[in-house]
């Protein structure tokens, strides 16, 4: 048992259950006892985590699309939650500049769809908005960024999830003002995570899918910034920092309603090319080039300061970056050599088991009962 059992019979909604992070929350939820409903888009990407664990027959599936409020607010009519993780996004800088005013109504108008239902569904005690580490008005300095710094954002993408951000912190102050708690009952934060690698990624222009597809083909992988640094993060960490968050803004909605940031330690913090070396070690075999060619703008340094989820949520990674991978390379091995959804699904709950009972050695305060 661990505190986490706290959503055993609750009821939570995923927007974005079909995504790669999406599809691990609901796992967990799932696993946790919980009545999962998801609401999003077709899975993004063909193969896919969601599919291949065979999702769908194990929570209540609905495709609907984020932007659509009738639909979004009818679903939270009906299902009534409790509790609401906002994943559903288009979460790609480079599609962005492709895609600018879709990555816009997404991000943006589909956050204010989302806490329009929240406002007009008296069930809900918490929600939790899932933004991004590009949130912030990036300066590429060396020093990680705090939950009390500006946010911004160069390319559409990183500029729309800066926009989500002041609309969940409007939605806070006017509707949902944590010194009123007692009156709306409504908790709502906005968690901001590393760069997220895992087994069941296959998203476009993402670094690990890359690896993988070149690798499995044989090929070499090409990368566009070797030099660019990011806080790259197991997907279960962030994961574990939501659902104890989840569980803390329950308790206490006062106390707990505000931005969170989550992400690795200081000296887990890699480039990219460090990153491909580890793949292809884990991996086994396999080599990379630089591509040369002339990309859009992608920051070349992003750090965060998790010094606020350490302190009051007692909150820390459990696997160090190299262990992350390690376990992701294995996750994808073990895919292709999977017969059907079953004995995948069997599998990745091998991989969060291992995952808990890493969290109980180290006494983190979430896995212990």
């Amino acid at each position: 048992m661990t505190k986490l059992d706290f959503y055993k019979n609750k009821r939570v909604l995923i927007s974005g259950h079909t995504g790669f992070k999406g599809a691990w929350l609901s796992l967990w939820l799932k696993e946790l006892g919980a009545n999962v409903t998801g609401y999003a888009l077709e899975p993004p990407s063909k193969p896919n985590l969601f599919e291949a664990i065979g999702l769908e027959d194990k929570i209540t599936h609905i495709i609907g699309d984020i932007r659509d409020q009738d639909k979004l607010t009818s679903v939270f009519h009906d299902f009534k939650p409790e509790f609401v993780f906002h994943l559903a996004a288009q979460p790609l800088v480079r599609f962005s500049y492709r895609e600018p005013r879709l990555t816009y109504e997404t991000n943006i108008i589909g956050t204010v769809n989302l806490l329009e239902a929240v406002r007009k569904t008296s069930s809900v005690r918490v929600t939790i908005n899932i933004t991004s580490d590009k949130c912030y008005e990036n300066k590429e300095v060396a020093y990680g960024y705090k939950e009390t710094d500006p946010v911004g954002g160069y390319d559409p993408y990183s500029s729309s999830k800066g926009c989500a951000e002041l609309v969940t912190t409007t939605y806070r102050r006017s509707f949902f003002n944590p010194d009123k708690h007692n009156e709306h009952k409504v908790a709502l934060s906005s968690v901001r995570a590393g760069n997220v690698i895992g087994g069941g990624d296959w998203g476009q222009d993402r670094i690990i899918p890359d690896c993988i597809k070149s690798l499995s083909e044989n090929k070499t992988i090409l990368i566009r910034n070797p030099k660019t640094v990011r806080p790259w993060q197991y997907v279960l960490e962030c994961l574990s920092g939501y659902l104890w968050l989840g569980v803390l803004m329950h308790n206490d909605g006062r106390l707990y309603s505000s931005a969170w940031n989550f992400g690795p330690d200081d000296k887990e913090i890699l480039t990219v090319e460090d990153i491909v070396s580890s793949v292809i070690k884990h991996w086994g075999n396999g080599d990379y080039s630089v591509d040369k060619s002339i990309h859009p703008h992608e920051a070349g340094l992003l750090k965060l300061d998790c010094t606020k989820a350490s302190t009051f949520l007692k909150w820390k990674p459990i696997y160090d970056v190299h262990t992350a991978l390690e376990e992701t390379v294995k996750w994808y091995k073990e895919y292709h050599n999977s017969n059907d959804s079953e004995q995948m699904y069997a599998a990745v709950l091998n991989y969060l088991t291992r995952y808990i009972e890493h969290a109980k050695k180290k006494k983190i305060e979430w896995s212990i009962g």
